[in-house]
């Protein structure tokens, strides 16, 4: 693989592997406590897609890159580690080295594993990897916020629900909705523009069912849901392999679901093909705003549409799969080439749901 990076650092340090007397990645708790662990890993949880798994192996990992890198340069440390700064450039990493970090002494994991946990923090755009013919560096990215003075969405903040404008909601929502899809295949998500394009496309024809949480401060749009009255004609395809369905996520040209239009009696089917919050405002008060603010949204397109009776979803990642889950959505047909359920709700149920404990099972502060 190309790059405009130089790996002549990344060749001097794998030589100096040995010269790592001191510490080992077995021992990387000595080294970055974790209590100190504990404060990076709370944050990392709010990223879509990092799971409380793999933030821990992503602090081990940041953190022994980072002692690697000073131990090569001859700082000689005086003791633990209090906050973890960015290594500079790739520094060498073997699967042995990441098994030993990752799984310690557990009766658990392989070198393989540990690979694929590289692998799935490189598509989580936590870390870059790079392989220079003899050893594979991984660099911590730079974009990487300050996760110590991360910003902390306080009670001051205030949301409200509202319709989409898509004049000056599109391209905010379009920003977070791809970073929602891009947790697992940066390579096979879409391009924020052309999320933006589709959901005005969408907006121009029925935006009724399009809402989004509204900071009152700023007016921006943090969270949003669309909610997708489906033709009769596409009706088949929840039962058919839900990667045939895919549109948002990859931005496909030809939207594989028709759109019913107001009115139609033959319209039974809601198709929810958004309901996100902003990684930031995860928390248990703003989930229940947004999803007490849906209850009423489908109960107006009942007069649009009504004959309504089923929601359908797809789980795109895990806190896709939670969520629907706690609302009562139910796996009906999985996909057997990605990972991917379609999900069945009944409407009547979701209208009489009680949101407050619904939500109280997620893990949210």
């Amino acid at each position: 693989m190309a790059t405009n990076y130089d790996l002549k650092p990344c060749n001097r340090m794998a030589k100096s592997v040995r010269e790592f007397y001191d510490m080992n990645p077995a021992r990387i708790d000595q080294w970055f406590p974790v209590e100190q662990q504990r404060q990076y890993v709370s944050q990392l949880k709010r990223r879509v897609g990092v799971t409380r798994r793999r933030a821990e192996y992503f602090v081990k990992l940041w953190a022994y890159l980072l002692l690697k890198q000073q131990q090569e340069q001859g700082k000689h440390l005086q003791g633990p580690l209090t906050e973890l700064q960015l290594p500079e450039g790739f520094i060498p990493c073997t699967h042995r080295e990441a098994h030993e970090l990752f799984y310690g002494q557990q009766d658990r994991g392989s070198e393989r594993a540990a690979g694929m946990m590289i692998d799935k923090l490189v598509a989580l755009g936590l870390i870059e990897k790079d392989f220079d013919g003899n050893n594979t560096c991984i660099r911590i990215c730079s974009s990487l916020p300050n996760l110590q003075h991360d910003e902390q969405i306080t009670e001051n903040i205030v949301l409200v629900p509202d319709n989409f404008n898509p004049r000056t909601d599109a391209i905010p929502v379009a920003s977070f909705l791809a970073n929602h899809y891009n947790w697992m295949n940066k390579k096979a998500t879409a391009a924020p523009q052309k999320i933006a394009r589709i959901l005005r496309n969408w907006a121009g024809k029925y935006s009724t069912g399009m809402r989004v949480l509204r900071r009152c401060d700023t007016q921006d749009a943090v969270g949003f849901y669309v909610f997708y009255p489906t033709a009769r004609e596409s009706e088949e395809n929840f039962f058919l392999p839900p990667s045939k369905s895919l549109h948002l996520s990859i931005a496909s040209e030809i939207d594989p679901i028709k759109m019913a239009t107001p009115g139609d009696l033959d319209c039974t089917s809601i198709f929810v093909r958004s309901c996100q919050l902003d990684s930031r405002y995860q928390q248990h008060f703003y989930m229940c705003q947004l999803l007490k603010d849906a209850q009423k949204t489908l109960m107006l397109m009942q007069s649009d549409f009504p004959n309504l009776c089923d929601l359908y979803t797809l789980a795109i990642h895990p806190d896709s799969e939670q969520l629907a889950t706690s609302v009562g959505f139910q796996k009906t047909s999985s996909d057997p080439q990605l990972s991917l359920y379609w999900m069945y709700l009944a409407l009547d149920k979701f209208l009489t749901l009680d949101i407050e404990k619904a939500v109280s099972i997620l893990n949210l502060p």
